[in-house]
């Protein structure tokens, strides 16, 4: 592994731009690319309103088709899997090589995916149809992250919570949507939802054209180890434990995603339709708390925001299993306030730790991390078949411990934090 550097604004490691380009990179560390950053996050928006929608059908694929537990959770896994395995792959070619408009052409895939997913009639289309709209994540996610950090103007923890926050808040949107359209309307509806993918396209494209002159496909710019920087062997484990700590984090979230609409409907008997509307406003929270935990990183540092997480959440989730209707929504918002806070900062820690690989990183988390979380979701698929939803959510309970493995996390430069 190459050794760690220091991040700071003079010599952020991205691919040497053109002289003629130069200047302008230059001036773009004064401050944040304000339309840039809005832009790049309302597509994560988009993207991820269209990736929710997957798990917000399972109730109407699951009576449809007579699926079981199990079955859902594979459905999870085609698209988890899918986006995981190639994240890091698309990180490591663009590090050597950025593709400015490859984000345009991979939200096509999601494109064909939505619309495949609305004629699916047998259980293997719609695995087909859920890969493809992972493949479309894949490709997104790597490059989209590095065009934030690029726009960021050296706030980098804030421009990585603005990103996030159009992926989490458009996650929320996805079982509203369900509930609205794709419930009264039956599956052939989720066509309807190809023109945001359409809109995706065209917003990309643009960003892709401010992209283009801001790179340049050379190698990378070689540059000198801090002193105070941690050495080869505590980067190594700082990776390990930070991918530790986004998986649990992940795992619970998508576990949530995933079953509580039937975890509802099996313990208080609500309708479908206000099951979906109590996941939004979990998952509504949880994107409030990821945009709220990267500026606060910035400015005191990643790793209290990472130990508050932790020690936050697990109170909350500890009691969830044992709670009533109302309580079990409010438990849901102080949980998804509190464990997405540590996302922005757990990414942003690697990319500092690691930036000469910023494109592999990034791939690495947004893709491994969440794809062990979509292993981990038809896992607990099966667990339920077995047991019940509501022993599943006893076990997920504990996850947030994991997050204890902070305590070798070392300490970063002070401007690299």
């Amino acid at each position: 592994m190459n050794k760690p550097v220091a991040i700071s604004d003079e010599n952020f490691a991205v691919p040497v731009a053109s002289p003629d380009v130069a200047p302008r990179a230059a001036a773009s560390v004064a401050g944040p690319a304000y339309i840039v950053l809005a832009g790049i996050s309302v597509s994560h928006f988009l993207n991820d309103t269209m990736q929710s929608l997957i798990a917000s059908v399972y109730p109407i694929l699951k009576d449809s088709y007579a699926l079981d537990f199990a079955q859902i959770g594979m459905i999870t896994l085609a698209f988890q899997f899918t986006a995981s395995l190639l994240q890091p792959a698309v990180g490591h070619f663009t590090d050597k090589k950025a593709q400015p408009f490859s984000l345009a052409i991979g939200m096509g895939s999601t494109f064909f995916g939505l619309l495949l997913l609305s004629v699916a009639h047998q259980y293997l289309v719609i695995l087909v149809a859920a890969a493809f709209v992972g493949l479309g994540s894949a490709v997104f996610h790597p490059e989209s992250a590095r065009i934030a950090r690029l726009a960021s103007g050296g706030r980098y923890g804030f421009a990585q919570s603005v990103f996030q926050l159009g992926g989490s808040f458009g996650t929320s949107m996805g079982p509203v949507l369900a509930a609205l359209i794709v419930v009264p309307f039956g599956q052939s509806s989720i066509a309807w939802f190809s023109s945001i993918a359409f809109l995706a396209i065209v917003i990309l494209w643009r960003i892709g054209r401010w992209y283009q002159p801001q790179i340049a496909a050379k190698k990378f710019v070689a540059v000198d180890r801090h002193p105070d920087a941690p050495g080869s062997r505590r980067v190594t484990v700082a990776l390990a434990v930070l991918v530790a700590l986004l998986f649990s984090k992940q795992l619970y979230i998508s576990s949530l995603s995933s079953y509580y609409i039937f975890y509802l409907i099996d313990r208080f008997g609500v309708s479908t339709q206000a099951a979906q509307l109590y996941l939004f406003v979990f998952l509504a929270a949880n994107a409030a708390g990821a945009f709220l935990g990267g500026p606060i990183g910035d400015r005191f540092g990643r790793k209290y925001v990472i130990w508050f997480s932790i020690l936050g959440a697990l109170p909350f989730t500890l009691a969830l299993p044992y709670a009533g209707l109302a309580a079990s929504a409010v438990l849901s918002v102080f949980i998804g306030l509190i464990i997405s806070s540590a996302s922005s900062s757990i990414i942003v820690f690697a990319q500092e730790l690691v930036p000469h690989r910023f494109g592999m990183i990034s791939g690495v988390f947004f893709g491994f991390a969440f794809g062990f979380g979509g292993l981990g979701a038809a896992v607990l698929g099966k667990l339920a078949d077995h047991t019940s939803i509501a022993f599943v959510y006893q076990v997920c309970a504990f996850l947030p411990a994991i997050g204890l493995l902070a305590v070798f996390l070392p300490t970063m430069p002070r401007h690299a934090r």
